[in-house]
């Protein structure tokens, strides 16, 4: 067990580095313990291959200065919010032990975020059930429940709960974005063009960025949902340097 301080997870290869990997960079400069678990390998997409989308997943990794990234191998587009999947993640959790953990939307234009959003949350509550019983390397786990669980936004527009400033970090963040060289535009590529793939996408990225961080006065921001309310130690916590 290597425990961590956060825990991303999210359905697809490059769910993370859309929509949070700004914020996952930040904890990394900060010297804390970040991974990330992917559930599917994202095989239902039109361009690229399963392995060639692993092989992007770990550049990716490399670029955010993550070391800890995890496949769980369900079925991209056919996975269920039911007992064996929770059972398969709640392992993961309990290996890991994350603080917090950072989750797919509950709700998107893609059904897996969503599916793939409300199984993560209610894996890391079970996982806090003692009898709730796992093993991992045939060791039985300790019970677990991170103390915080937070949605990332994806491609619908929700309003978040709080922003986390981005803009000493958006440029690597692109840079991760862009070691899925099979998913994105490609102007040499033969394979057929997708939404995520047109040449406005990635723009379209960062113009989201730049809405959410001029809503907290800065760069950019990426936001984040949390079903429960959001403490502070004092008010403090909620000042940000001046930019204007």
């Amino acid at each position: 067990m290597q425990k961590l301080d956060i825990l991303a997870i999210g359905v697809h290869p490059d769910d993370i580095e859309l929509s949070c990997a700004g914020t996952l960079i930040k904890h990394v400069q900060k010297g804390q313990k970040v991974g990330i678990v992917d559930l599917t390998r994202g095989e239902l997409g039109t361009r690229g291959t399963p392995e060639l989308r692993i092989e992007e997943a770990k550049a990716a990794a490399k670029i955010m200065g993550i070391d800890i990234r995890d496949n769980l191998g369900m079925a991209d587009g056919f996975f269920q919010n039911d007992k064996a999947h929770q059972l398969k993640l709640i392992e993961y959790i309990r290996k890991y032990q994350p603080e917090v953990v950072i989750a797919n939307a509950l709700e998107d234009r893609h059904p897996d975020h969503g599916r793939a959003g409300k199984l993560i949350a209610d894996a890391c509550f079970l996982a806090g059930l003692r009898k709730v019983e796992t093993t991992h390397n045939n060791e039985v786990q300790m019970a677990w429940r991170p103390k915080r669980v937070y949605h990332m936004i994806q491609d619908r527009f929700i309003k978040p709960d709080f922003i986390v400033d981005i803009s000493d970090v958006a440029d690597i963040k692109i840079e991760a974005i862009k070691a899925y060289k099979s998913q994105f535009h490609d102007p040499n590529s033969n394979e057929p063009l997708t939404y995520i793939a047109t040449d406005a996408f990635l723009g379209n990225v960062q113009n989201r960025a730049s809405l959410l961080g001029k809503r907290i006065g800065v760069q950019y921001g990426e936001g984040f949902i949390s079903q429960n309310a959001v403490g502070l130690t004092d008010l403090d916590a909620l000042l940000l340097p001046d930019m204007s």
